[in-house]
């Protein structure tokens, strides 16, 4: 096996990130390299409006298997945009814009609202959101994160 010497970041297929914007100091995600785009499970989506600018509100649940703790989000929606989900229907769901955080890189991403319940992450980080910053190890887990501390990406 040769070593890279890419200027890439390695991480590995899952990995704790943050979202700064939202007060979430950690959640656990997938990186999903066969997903275009990336995706968080809401909760309780409702739109209203400020002004000529459309909100989206929705509740997160950051914890695997926990709905106890919930962070209530209103976002500026970005547009609804038809995403072909993990079985492969189409479905419209509403984009928005966070900032995320993975080791010591924070950058913006666009993040579809979808129903996860069911899924084992709450969070799926895809292609757009690595692309230029990363190489995946997908033999490894945590390699920009530590599961072991919570409060920490």
């Amino acid at each position: 096996m040769t070593k890279s010497t890419s200027p890439l970041t390695l991480i590995g297929w899952r990995e704790c990130i943050a979202l700064p914007d939202f007060g979430i100091p950690v959640i656990r995600a997938k990186i999903d390299t066969g997903a275009a785009s990336s995706s968080i499970h809401a909760t309780k989506i409702e739109y209203s409006t400020d002004g000529d600018r459309q909100l989206v509100q929705f509740q997160i649940h950051p914890h695997q298997r926990d709905i106890k703790d919930t962070i209530t989000v209103i976002a500026p929606l970005l547009e609804h945009r038809p995403i072909k989900s993990s079985n492969g229907q189409k479905q419209t769901r509403p984009v928005i814009e966070t900032h995320i955080q993975l080791g010591d890189q924070r950058w913006p991403i666009e993040l579809n609202l979808t129903n996860r319940h069911l899924m084992g992450f709450r969070m799926l980080l895809g292609r757009q959101a690595l692309r230029k910053r990363f190489l995946v190890d997908v033999s490894k887990s945590f390699l920009q994160s530590s599961p072991d501390h919570p409060d920490k990406p």
